[in-house]
């Protein structure tokens, strides 16, 4: 809902680069000179091209000035000085209809090289997918999957129901470095992966086809919207990847969020959210992992899934997430949800890595399966 006649849902200042702190795979980390003092900014290098300390820039402030998420980030919309023209390719606009919106070739396009590998697959022949509710989730999952099966290929299929740009997660970049993930494929309005794609089931095919994929992993972004309501959170959308894995002939495989830390209660044990999106929106069955902890915790967890009648949908399967966390930590790779780190609330992140051990022994079956065949 508006807040009336000539509300402003957009507030921008301009200030200019006083330093340049950090730089990634399409994103630049700044501080910026405002009237307010001094405050941290990011420049998506794809879209605006490398900005230069003293550089003019219009920023996007909405966010901050709202003490909102963004991780008290502003965003640069625009160069004060001439861009160099680049050369863009593709016919498929994404951020579309607003004032940022930019061309970028996805892969099912006519021209694209890749066209006729999607046009030739439309099965993932039992692909493991693990669906993950929280962006934070794919790292233990990850680790997992190349902890137990090494020459597994991992893609990371990017949604679009939470931060859109792939370049604003410092941690998909860090899971590339560690060689964790092999690659990432943002769909619908996501952009910034590998690759691009329309939507979900044509990113799951590229994954497949084009990429070569053993395990895909489907997550949102960062940034998780929750309203305190039944159904009024971003990684409802959980039940429907679940969904268009079934549909494409995968396996799913579902991360619950599980934490006994959390003070809020509708996220004690399995968190309410997860109880919705797997009982109500998901419509395909699923390998809900569950990850091997203390008899009482497991017996909890039990009992909540029972009584959303998960337990009589899916296959819930308990698997030794520590795999995983023991993964990160041999590579030097930093996880945390809501500000908390794996020791402070482990159950989180085994859930994670669980699944990706799930993942790990149902690419090893099918490795096996096709030398036998």
């Amino acid at each position: 809902m508006n807040e009336g006649p000539g509300a402003t849902l957009m507030r921008t200042d301009v200030g200019v680069v006083s330093s340049v702190t950090g730089t990634r795979p399409g994103a630049q980390d700044l501080h910026v000179k405002l009237n307010a003092g001094e405050e941290q900014a990011i420049n998506y290098t794809h879209l605006l091209g490398e900005v230069q300390v003293g550089e003019q820039v219009l920023l996007n402030t909405t966010a901050v000035r709202a003490g909102l998420g963004t991780g008290g980030y502003h965003f640069v919309m625009k160069r004060a000085g001439e861009e160099k023209r680049r050369e863009h390719v593709g016919r498929i606009v994404k951020l579309r209809y607003t004032p940022l919106q930019f061309r970028c070739r996805t892969v099912e396009e006519e021209d694209s090289p890749y066209r006729q590998a999607l046009e030739s697959c439309d099965d993932l022949a039992r692909m493991p997918v693990v669906v993950a509710g929280l962006h934070s989730q794919i790292a233990p999952a990850a680790a997992a999957v190349k902890a137990l099966s090494a020459d597994s290929r991992v893609v990371y299929v990017m949604t679009d129901t939470a931060a859109l740009p792939y370049a604003f997660s410092r941690l998909a970049a860090r899971l590339k470095e560690a060689g964790l993930v092999d690659a990432a494929i943002t769909v619908g309005q996501a952009f910034g992966g590998d690759y691009e794609a329309v939507n979900i089931y044509t990113g799951l095919l590229a994954a497949k086809a084009v990429l070569g994929a053993d395990v895909a992993i489907v997550a949102q972004g960062p940034g998780n919207v929750g309203t305190q309501t039944e159904w009024g959170f971003s990684s409802i959308a959980q039940g429907d990847q679940i969904n268009a894995v079934g549909v494409l002939g995968g396996a799913p495989i579902a991360v619950p969020r599980v934490s006994f830390v959390d003070p809020r209660e509708r996220h004690r044990g399995v968190s309410r959210q997860s109880l919705v999106a797997l009982s109500r929106v998901a419509l395909v069955e699923a390998i809900v992992a569950v990850p091997a902890m203390d008899s009482d915790k497991l017996e909890f967890v039990h009992r909540q899934l029972d009584d959303a009648g998960i337990t009589e949908r899916h296959e819930v399967l308990v698997a030794k997430g520590d795999v995983g966390l023991q993964a990160l930590v041999q590579q030097g790779v930093e996880v945390t949800t809501m500000g908390r780190s794996v020791d402070e609330d482990p159950e989180f992140f085994l859930a994670a890595g669980a699944a990706g051990a799930v993942a790990a022994e149902a690419t090893k079956w099918t490795k096996n399966s096709e030398k036998d065949s």
